[in-house]
């Protein structure tokens, strides 16, 4: 029994020799968090799930030795932020948390290239629906700009009859069988209505649907007959 507990105690001690080691071998490219490093390494860098630690500490998600995606940094004066990071700066979602004269300042919002944006920006809002069975809003990569796509039974609905725009700013425009505005500004706030056909093409009805985009972009608005 004595024997079994030695050799279980010689391959433990091996085995955490390795973790070191290769904790060790694995850099941090950050000088105020490469002093040490536990956590998950690929090509000799920190990569995934870690913790860094130097004259500052970061908590989270690391890409080729720089925190990249969800964590949470401490500065060695006690500030902390806390959201994205993009290659080693803060980007994305975060909150930050200073004290100053014995009370916390927190700043919460939007970061990119370790600069504050500004707050983030609210969620697009419905102001009035009449006919409409289901919507989405997505936003996509690109110019500031609103384009809404019209569909009945998951196909382009073709029985629209009467539609009319009516946006807060822009140039309106249309690309195949979508429409909508080009040139935004945001706030946006649009109103689309038009008659069609219900899904069993036995009778017409009135649709109304106004929305409200506040966080600029390219936008598209999916409305479902």
């Amino acid at each position: 029994m004595k024997k079994i507990k030695f050799y279980l105690t010689i391959l433990f001690s091996i085995a955490f020799s390795r973790f070191l080691f290769s904790q060790a071998m694995c850099k941090v490219l950050m000088p105020e968090i490469s002093d040490s490093y536990i956590g998950k390494c690929k090509k000799g860098l920190a990569n995934g799930k870690g913790t860094a630690m130097g004259t500052d500490r970061y908590e989270g998600m690391f890409h080729k030795g720089l925190p990249n995606g969800k964590g949470r940094y401490t500065w060695s004066n006690g500030a902390t932020y806390e959201g994205g990071w993009l290659a080693g700066e803060r980007n994305g979602k975060g909150v930050y948390i200073v004290r100053i004269n014995g009370r916390d300042s927190i700043t919460e919002g939007i970061w990119k290239a370790n600069e504050y944006i500004g707050p983030v920006p609210e969620k697009p809002e419905v102001l009035g629906c009449v006919g409409v069975e289901r919507y989405r809003f997505s936003k996509q990569g690109g110019e500031d700009k609103v384009v809404i796509d019209i569909y009945m039974s998951g196909i382009p609905n073709t029985t629209i009859e009467d539609l009319t725009l009516m946006g807060s700013s822009g140039n309106e425009i249309k690309l195949g069988r979508s429409v909508g505005y080009d040139n935004v500004s945001f706030p946006f706030v649009c109103k689309v209505s038009y008659t069609t056909y219900n899904k069993m093409q036995t009778a017409k009805h009135y649709v109304r649907f106004e929305f409200k985009i506040s966080e600029p972009g390219d936008w598209l608005v999916y409305i479902q007959n």
